[in-house]
Formats: C-alpha cells, sequence, structure tokens
C-alpha cells in the first residue's frame, strides 16, 4: 500500500507544482494585457486563472496533503528527522504562496491588482525555490 500512496502522491506534487508554476504565469500576462488596455484579453485570462486555480490547483494540493499525511501516518519514523521538517516547511511555505495567489486571484477578478508584471516575473520563481529545496531534502536527506 505504501508505494500506491507514494506514487499517486508524487502524482499529485508534480501537477500542484505545475499549477503553482503556471497561475503566475497567467498573472504576468494578464497585467501586461492590463497595462495596454486589452480588455477582451483580460476577461480570458480571469477565466484561465479561476479554472485553473479551482479546477486543477486546490484539489491538487488538497491531494499533496492528505496522500503526504498518510505516507507520514505508515512513516512515523520521519517526523523525527531534521529533513523531513525542513521539507514539511517547504511544504506550509508553499500553502502560504497558494493563498497568495488567491488574492490576487480575487484582485485581477476585482480589477484591483496594482502588481506589474515583473513583479509576477519574480513571484513565479518562488515556487521553483521551494522545489528545488524539497527533492533534496527528500532525495538527500542531508540531516
Amino acid at each position: 500500500m505504501y508505494l500506491w500512496v507514494k506514487a499517486f502522491h508524487l502524482m499529485a506534487v508534480v501537477t500542484w507544482f505545475a499549477a503553482l508554476f503556471y497561475l503566475p504565469r497567467l498573472y504576468v500576462y494578464h497585467a501586461t494585457a492590463r497595462d495596454k488596455g486589452e480588455h477582451d484579453s483580460m476577461a480570458n485570462f480571469r477565466i484561465m486563472e479561476r479554472k485553473l486555480y479551482r479546477g486543477i490547483m486546490t484539489p491538487s494540493m488538497i491531494a499533496v496533503i492528505v496522500l503526504g499525511g498518510v505516507l507520514l501516518y505508515l512513516s512515523p519514523e520521519w517526523l523525527s528527522q531534521g529533513w523531513m521538517h525542513a521539507k514539511l516547511l517547504c511544504v506550509v511555505l508553499l500553502i502560504a504562496y497558494h493563498h497568495v495567489c488567491l488574492i490576487y486571484l480575487k484582485q485581477f477578478a476585482q480589477d484591483r491588482c496594482t502588481k506589474s508584471q515583473v513583479f509576477f516575473r519574480w513571484f513565479n520563481e518562488l515556487p521553483v525555490i521551494a522545489l528545488v529545496a524539497i527533492v533534496i531534502f527528500a532525495v538527500v536527506k542531508p540531516f
């Protein structure tokens, strides 16, 4: 059973990260369209952002958390290891990032977002840092 849970956990992680990478990229395009006054494009971005967040990103995050919890239940000894504490901290920060994405989603939906496309280009890089750290913690187990 452990390997099945791990396999589905990894699939959920891949899906969640795909959405974490793509939604802020949509924000870059949305901010660019806003600055150019392209109202038709902005309406399309609102739809894409909402569907990505609700239909893919949030269900994937929930699956990651639930399946990760099951893995911890099946291997409770991991909770005494430093690498797992660091990995879980990264996951908590990603969950916070996920919710910050919702704040921007709502701001764009109400035409209230004032962040620049340059801001979102930098914002888009944060999940990359988390991914690198999480993979290193889970595979290398440096401490």
